[in-house]
Parts: structure tokens; sequence; C-alpha cells
């Protein structure tokens, strides 16, 4: 454990980069095994997603269309938690927008838990 969140930052912030500039392959590097994911739809709970395949699947789906725009509003890391409060959008509108935040864990320099949520 990186006990002043700096290992823990530098991933979090690979990990949205990932999303933001469209590169999904550079997810391989940062998700580890067994990582557990719960998306934030569908409500009330979200999907559940377990095992690095399960996770990188659906982050690889999520990462690579151009036409999805995450732009991070905020990115906080201490010890092994990082925080990322975002937003998305695909397309001009007002309706065409959510914000949300995820909750990551990392270990070992691989994320391992990421838990989403949305304003809705």
């Amino acid at each position: 454990m990186d006990a002043n969140g700096k290992t823990t930052r530098e991933i979090v912030e690979r990990f949205h980069d990932a999303f933001e500039n469209h590169r999904p392959d550079a997810l391989d590097a940062l998700i580890g095994e067994g990582c557990i994911l719960e998306n934030t739809a569908p409500a009330p709970d979200g999907a559940r997603y377990e095992g690095r395949k399960a996770c990188l699947d659906f982050w690889k789906g999520i990462a690579a269309p151009a036409s999805l725009a995450f732009t991070a509003e905020e990115i906080w890391a201490g010890k092994d938690r990082g925080i990322i409060r975002w937003r998305l959008s695909w397309g001009e509108g007002e309706a065409d927008r959510v914000r949300g935040v995820n909750i990551l864990r990392v270990r070992d320099g691989r994320i391992v838990e990421a838990f989403g949520y949305v304003k809705g």
C-alpha cells in the first residue's frame, strides 16, 4: 500500500485518461485479477462484474467510442482509494449528459474494486 496515495493517484489518473482519450488498450495494465465492478446501471443497484476479463470487457466497451466524452471534475487519491468525479456527454443537449463518481480501490498497482454512481 502507498501510504501517501501517490501510486494510487497515478493509477486512477491513468484509468480516467483511458476513457477521456479513448484508449481502451491502456486499461490492460491497470486492472487486477479478481477485480469487482458495480456499474451505475441498471437502477437501483447497477450490474455487477466479477473478474479481470469481465471488468476489462465492460470498460473497454465504454472507453472506445469517440461519441462518449468523459471529463474529470475532480480526481482524489489516498492510500489505496481513489475517487473520480466525472461528467459524461454523448450529445449537445442538456439531456445528453450525466454526472457521476467512481470509487476505486488499488492494490499492488492495479484496480481491484470499482463502484460507480450517477446523479439521476
